[in-house]
């Protein structure tokens, strides 16, 4: 065993490093399901700064230092604060907001966002085919790309709620198709893993397995 690790100490620190860097500096993550529609689709991997919020001890949770803070519209990773299941979905409300959602349309401290209808299209709901609303969705003039299933049940309404410090409300794109903070519960700071920046790949898994090559390197942010 002590020849074995001496012939491949370097192969040993390389995968140490890897490790570092993959829980305190940066990470990729394929997406597993549909509820970040249009903006993540299954088989896309993203790349994360996990340096965006805290600095955290190398292959463990411990913080170090705040690093930033979370703003409304960042895409994030976290663990379920349920399960403890890694998540991907958008942050929509901050420490102190009061946040409601009657019949879909969505209010943060009594202002309600602003539509506008991109497309009409199908996406498959359990193997379903299902006419999926393709919206901008406009809160303080920063858009964002939601999608509405109107022939599926979903929570359409909750609150008002008030978001306590340390804690984040976040919501799937899909807002039809989604277990987000509306299932789990809100979001301790925590549990946040990092930001999720762009589409660093992507392959039509449930199809051809042909790579999307138009998504590669493709921001997940769009300018104000």
């Amino acid at each position: 065993m002590k020849n074995w690790v001496r012939n491949n100490k370097g192969f040993l620190a390389f995968l140490v490093m890897f490790g570092v860097f993959r829980t305190a500096v940066a990470d990729w993550n394929p997406i597993p399901s549909a509820s970040m529609h249009p903006n993540l689709l299954e088989g896309d991997v993203v790349l994360v700064n996990r340096m965006a919020f805290d600095l955290k001890v190398p292959l463990t949770d411990v913080v170090v230092a705040h690093m930033g803070e979370p703003a409304r519209g960042d895409i994030v990773t976290f663990h379920s604060p349920k399960d403890g299941m890694l998540l991907i979905k958008r942050l929509v409300a901050l420490p102190g907001d009061t946040v409601e959602m009657r019949n879909e349309r969505l209010y943060i401290n009594g202002r309600g966002a602003n539509y506008r209808v991109v497309e009409e299209s199908l996406d498959s709901v359990g193997g379903s085919a299902l006419r999926a609303v393709q919206l901008d969705e406009s809160i303080n003039g920063r858009p964002r790309h939601i999608q509405l299933l109107p022939e599926v049940n979903a929570a359409r309404n909750f609150g008002p709620v008030t978001v306590p410090s340390g804690q984040y409300l976040m919501l799937g794109d899909n807002r039809d198709n989604s277990a987000d903070s509306r299932y789990i519960g809100l979001v301790p700071r925590k549990n946040l893993i990092g930001r999720a920046e762009r589409v660093l790949v992507s392959a039509d898994y449930q199809g051809n397995w042909m790579p999307r090559t138009e998504r590669f390197g493709m921001s997940l942010y769009r300018a104000d």
